[in-house]
C-alpha cells in the first residue's frame, strides 16, 4: 500500500473555509414546547391573545372605584360597603355600584365597574364596611389585560434561542408546538483495531485501550447544538472502515472520525474519502492536528480528527464546533472564552499554529490581577496523555511566528466547554492516601501528582495553591512558603501475601531472580529508595549504580504510587516500592524500610483562598481520625 504524504499543508483559515463550505444546514423540526428548551426558532411568533387576558388584582385587598377614595387618609378614611369576594380562578358575580367594594385575592379578575384596588394593609374592616385609609388613582394595583403581551404584538423573533424565560412566555401565550431549526446529526466514528468500548475487557498485552474520543467528541457535539450519533468503532481494514463511514454518512449530516488520518501505511480513511466522495484537504498547519481531513462522503460533510484525545478535542473546538453551532443557529457562548495572564513563560515551536493546552486558576486575594482575569498555566503531558483532558481547562492559540508566551502576558483561553470553571484548589506534588481523602472534602479540587521536585519548582514559579512534599525536600523551597499540615507515612517493599520469597530488605532483591518494579524518579518513594541503595552500596564498598543494575526491574519506573503494588498483586512482579497503607489496602505483604514526613506547603499569596481554608479543615479532620 502506498503511503499518503503530507505535502502542502493548508492554513488554519483555509481549513475553516473548507469546513464552512460543507452543507450542514438541516431542515425544520416542529417540537412540543416541553422539548423546545435550547432550540432556535425559525419564524416569528406573534401573540394571539392578551397576556393577561383580563384585568387582575396585583395583591390581596379590595376592588373599588378610585374616585370614591379621593382625599381619603388615615384620619379621614373612605367608607365603602363590602358586597362579596372573588378569588383567583373565579368570575365576579356582579358589577360594582357606587359606594361598594369587593374583597379580592391576588391574581383575581377585577369586577366590572372597578378601576383600582387597595391593599388590605391600608384598610380596616368595620362590620359590613371597609375603611380605606389612602387615596387611589384609576389603575392603582391593577394589571390590565395585555399588560404583559398584547394580542397582535411580536412576541419572539426568528433566531431566538429558547431558554426557560422564552418557554415561559410561549406557555403564557398558549403555544403548544414551535418550529425550530433542526439539530445537525453528527455521526461519530473512532477508528483503530486497538479500541475497546468502556465496560468491556481490555487486553493490555495486545495494546488495547479504551475508546475515549467517541464519548468526548459526542459530548462536544451535543454542547455545540448538534445531535450526536455514536457508531461502533471501525478497525483499520479498509472495507470495514468504509462500511461504517458510509453507514454514518447515509444517516447523518456530518461524519466525524478520529484516528487513522496520518500518513502511515495502515491509515486508510483518506482513501475511503477519495474513493467515495471528495477530499478537500489533508493536513493543516496546526499543532496538534496536522493530519486533519476535510471532505465529503456520499453527500455528507466529513471531518477527520486526530486520534489522541487532547488533540482531537482541541481541533474539534477550533474548527468543527463553530460550524455545528452555526448550522444549529447558536452563537458562541460568552463563557466559552476567558482572558488571563500567563503564570510562567511558555516556549512554542514556530512555523505552525499551536494549540497549547492550559489550565486556569483564580489568583489569591493579595495577587495583582485585573478584575475577572485568571492565572493561566501550561498543561502539556504530550498529546497522547488522556489525563490532560481532566487537567487542562482549554487552550491558547499561539501564532506561528510566536517563539514564546511571556510570563504575565495576557492571553485568551478557549475553554473546552462553556461549563468549565477554575478549580477551587490547585495542588501538585507527591501522591498520598491521606491527602487524597482530605481532597475529597474540597469540592472542585484539582491535584496533579507530579512528584516533589517538580512541585517545588512550580511553587517557586507561583503556579499552584499548595505543593505536597514527602521525604526530605530535595529542591529549593520558597522562603515564605508556610506549612499547612504535616504527617508521617511508612514506606518499604510490597510483596505477595505471605512473602513467599522471604524478602527482608533491599539485599534480598540482589539474590536470585526476584522481579522488582519501581516508581517514577520524581516520586519521593523513588528518592527514598535511592538513598537506601546508596547506604547499602557504602556498606558493601560498591558503587550505587552497580547495585541498581543488579536489581532486576529497578529501572522499570511506573507512574502511579500504587502501580508497583498492583503489578505485585497481579503476579507480574515479586516486589515493588510502596506504602504500608497501600499494602493493607491490596492485601499484600510489607517489608518496612523507613518513614517519610509529608508536608503541605502553601503558596503565600493564596493562603486566604477559600479552597485552601477548606483543605486545611479537611486535613485536620483526617489527621485527627488516624
Amino acid at each position: 500500500m502506498d503511503r499518503k504524504e503530507f505535502r502542502d499543508l493548508a492554513s488554519p483559515d483555509d481549513a475553516r473555509a473548507a469546513i464552512r463550505s460543507l452543507a450542514l444546514e438541516g431542515g425544520i423540526d416542529r417540537v412540543p414546547l416541553a422539548d423546545a428548551h435550547g432550540r432556535v426558532l425559525v419564524a416569528r411568533i406573534d401573540a394571539e391573545l392578551d397576556v393577561p387576558g383580563f384585568d387582575r388584582a396585583s395583591m390581596d385587598g379590595y376592588a373599588l372605584r378610585a374616585r370614591e377614595t379621593f382625599g381619603a387618609d388615615e384620619s379621614d378614611p373612605a367608607r365603602l360597603r363590602v358586597v362579596g369576594e372573588v378569588h383567583a380562578g373565579d368570575a365576579p358575580r356582579r358589577a360594582l355600584e357606587a359606594g361598594e367594594a369587593l374583597e379580592i385575592s391576588t391574581g383575581a379578575v377585577m369586577p366590572p365597574g372597578a378601576d383600582a384596588m387597595v391593599p388590605v394593609e391600608r384598610t380596616d374592616r368595620d362590620g359590613e364596611d371597609v375603611l380605606v385609609r389612602t387615596g387611589l388613582a384609576p389603575g392603582d394595583n391593577v394589571m390590565f389585560a395585555g399588560a404583559d403581551v398584547a394580542a397582535g404584538e411580536r412576541a419572539l423573533g426568528p433566531g431566538t434561542r429558547l431558554t426557560p424565560r422564552e418557554i415561559g412566555l410561549l406557555s403564557a401565550l398558549g403555544v403548544e408546538e414551535v418550529a425550530v431549526r433542526s439539530r445537525p446529526r453528527v455521526g461519530i466514528v473512532s477508528t483503530g483495531d486497538e479500541l475497546v468500548r468502556p465496560g468491556e475487557q481490555i487486553d493490555s498485552t495486545r495494546g488495547e485501550i479504551y475508546d475515549v474520543n467517541s464519548y468526548t467528541v459526542a459530548a462536544g457535539v451535543e454542547e455545540a447544538g448538534g445531535k450526536a450519533v455514536v457508531y461502533p468503532h471501525a478497525g483499520d481494514e479498509q472495507a470495514e472502515m468504509e462500511r461504517v463511514l458510509r453507514e454514518a454518512a447515509d444517516e447523518c449530516d456530518l461524519v466525524l472520525s478520529s484516528g487513522s488520518t496520518s500518513a502511515s501505511a495502515v491509515d486508510v480513511v483518506y482513501r475511503v474519502i477519495e474513493e467515495r466522495g471528495e477530499l478537500l484537504l489533508h493536513g493543516v498547519s496546526v499543532k496538534p492536528g496536522k493530519p486533519m481531513l476535510v471532505g465529503e462522503l456520499d453527500g455528507s460533510a466529513y471531518v477527520g480528527l486526530p486520534g489522541y484525545p487532547v488533540s482531537a478535542m482541541m481541533v474539534f473546538r477550533t474548527f468543527v464546533a463553530p460550524a455545528i453551532r452555526e448550522a444549529a443557529g447558536l452563537p458562541e457562548p460568552e463563557t466559552a472564552t476567558v482572558t488571563g495572564r500567563m503564570a510562567i513563560e511558555e516556549r512554542s515551536e514556530e512555523g505552525r499554529l499551536r494549540l497549547a493546552p492550559v489550565g486556569i486558576l483564580e489568583p489569591g486575594p493579595d495577587e495583582t490581577s485585573a478584575d475577572g482575569e485568571f492565572l493561566v498555566y501550561p498543561v502539556d503531558k504530550g498529546s497522547g496523555a488522556t489525563t490532560s483532558l481532566a487537567h487542562a481547562d482549554g487552550f491558547v492559540e499561539v501564532h506561528p511566528d510566536t517563539a514564546y508566551l511571556a510570563a504575565d502576558e495576557r492571553v485568551t483561553v478557549r475553554l473546552f466547554s462553556p461549563a468549565v470553571r477554575p478549580p477551587a484548589l490547585l495542588g501538585v506534588g507527591d501522591a498520598d492516601p491521606t491527602l487524597s481523602r482530605a481532597l475529597d472534602g474540597v469540592e472542585g479540587a484539582r491535584y496533579l501528582p507530579i512528584g516533589a521536585r517538580p512541585a517545588l519548582r512550580r511553587l517557586r514559579e507561583g503556579i499552584p495553591d499548595v505543593a505536597v512534599v514527602a521525604g526530605p525536600a530535595e529542591g529549593r523551597t520558597p522562603a515564605d512558603a508556610t506549612t499547612l499540615a504535616s504527617w508521617e507515612r511508612e514506606w518499604g517493599l510490597l510483596v505477595p501475601a505471605g512473602n513467599p520469597d522471604e524478602v527482608d530488605g533491599l539485599a534480598s532483591l540482589l539474590e536470585g531472580d526476584t522481579r522488582f518494579v519501581n516508581v517514577h524518579a520524581d516520586s519521593s518513594l523513588a528518592r527514598g529508595l535511592e538513598t537506601r541503595v546508596r547506604a547499602l552500596a557504602d556498606d558493601r564498598g560498591e558503587r550505587p549504580r552497580a547495585l541498581e543494575r543488579a536489581i532486576e526491574g529497578y529501572d522499570l519506573r511506573l507512574r502511579g504510587i500504587e502501580s508497583p503494588a498492583r503489578r505485585v498483586a497481579a503476579g507480574e512482579a515479586d516486589a515493588g516500592v510502596g506504602l504500608r497503607e497501600t499494602a493493607s489496602h491490596l492485601g499484600l505483604g510489607f517489608v518496612p524500610l523507613g518513614e517519610q514526613p509529608v508536608r503541605v506547603l502553601v503558596n503565600p499569596p493564596r493562603r486566604e483562598k477559600p479552597g485552601v481554608g477548606t483543605l486545611e479543615e479537611a486535613l485536620e479532620r483526617e489527621l485527627a481520625s488516624r
